[in-house]
């Protein structure tokens, strides 16, 4: 038990609409029954804000309340939103998803045998992290960042199977939108996405509002432990230590600096409230960030059902986004968006017409499938029954 959580009343605000009540339910009892300490969950249907909940605090010792418009950096949660952004720039003619990277990138090796952008999206150029050693530093060197993976020999032939490049994506999704637009990628978001629908976001996040930033709390301090002795006989993959830790990114003394806040890593380090990533996705829906045609586009299936060589689990995947996989985000196969490390997620339904985003401080530890955000996801789809 951490007992800086456990002696603590969880303040609870915002509202839900009728009918929605059981998600509040829900969303309370992830503080009192299980390892929430700061949280926020937000959906929309269609154009209609149904929840906008949040509540906890910002810290681990649980003395600043958390507020509707506190910020978190959501790990991979970034690399959906960053999607949405590419999807502007694939609409604006600047980019296309069937052409090689090579016509844009001609110095990434891993390209050379016609590898295309869409294929580079999902994952698929080989390059999931690199051989030599990395540290946490080396991620705010932008510049060098893409020089390294340019060079780098791939680990499988590239385009015949994906892997998870956990970091490394937004070096490779941000250099191609700087190249075409002399822009990188989180000033895009800004300018286009995020401002127009007054959503919350940042991929590099201003000095100005650092005031705002929930501290990350790693899965060691969550009051509630997961069984060691299962975790530690779980093989991970070969390629897993590759994407995944090199380097190893600490959530509070890295993942808390000034200098990862600020720094443009589309893959990681996006900063947002619920409500900015509900939003963003219910602009992905309603046609104000991009027309039904390039939405299409966007999330087309390029990786099925296979095994992703970094995971070891399937993983399927449209352009950026993972489509629907395992009703990791309700019962809808069609659904599309993307999760982060220790919890938080963001996900748009073409069918139901939801839109959703939660963000959290507490990340979660173990591989338990029945976590704070999917039963969420689950309470407000039975609001719709």
């Amino acid at each position: 038990m951490n007992d800086a959580t456990s002696n603590h009343d969880f303040p609870i605000h915002g509202e839900v609409a009728p009918g929605f009540e059981r998600v509040r339910d829900v969303f309370a009892a992830n503080f009192t029954q299980d390892i929430e300490v700061g949280a926020g969950f937000c959906a929309y249907s269609g154009d209609t804000l149904v929840v906008d909940l949040w509540g906890g605090f910002t810290d681990r010792e649980c003395k600043t309340p958390w507020q509707r418009d506190t910020l978190i950096n959501v790990y991979s949660t970034t690399k959906g939103i960053a999607s949405l952004a590419f999807a502007q720039v694939v609409e604006a003619g600047l980019l296309d998803y069937d052409a090689p990277v090579s016509d844009i990138w001609p110095e990434f090796r891993a390209a050379a045998n016609g590898l295309t952008i869409g294929q580079f999206l999902s994952h698929q150029s080989g390059v999931p992290g690199t051989r030599a050693k990395l540290e946490v530093k080396d991620l705010y060197d932008f510049a060098g960042m893409c020089e390294r993976l340019a060079a780098e020999e791939p680990f499988w032939e590239p385009g015949t199977a994906a892997g998870y490049h956990a970091i490394n994506w937004g070096f490779l999704a941000g250099e191609l939108v700087r190249r075409v637009s002399g822009e990188m990628i989180g000033e895009w978001l800004r300018k286009r996405c995020a401002e127009p629908l007054a959503a919350d976001f940042h991929i590099g996040l201003p000095a100005s509002e650092h005031h705002r930033v929930a501290s990350v709390i790693g899965p060691n301090h969550a009051r509630i432990q997961p069984d060691m002795a299962a975790l530690m006989a779980l093989k991970m993959p070969e390629l897993y230590p590759v994407a995944l830790q090199n380097p190893t990114v600490r959530p509070f003394k890295d993942v808390g600096s000034a200098e990862w806040r600020q720094a443009d890593i589309a893959a990681a380090n996006g900063h947002g409230t619920a409500q900015s990533v509900a939003r963003l996705y219910r602009g992905a829906l309603s046609g104000e960030l991009f027309n039904a045609d390039t939405c299409a586009k966007l999330k087309q299936l390029e990786v099925g059902d296979n095994e992703d060589l970094v995971l070891g689990r399937p993983m399927r995947r449209g352009r950026g986004v993972i489509i629907n996989t395992e009703q990791g985000y309700g019962p809808s196969p069609v659904a599309f968006g993307h999760a982060g490390a220790g919890g938080s997620v963001g996900f748009a339904d073409p069918a139901s017409g939801l839109s959703v985003g939660y963000v959290m401080n507490q990340m979660q530890p173990g591989i338990e499938t029945d976590t704070r955000g999917k039963r969420l996801i689950d309470a407000l789809y039975s609001c719709l029954e």
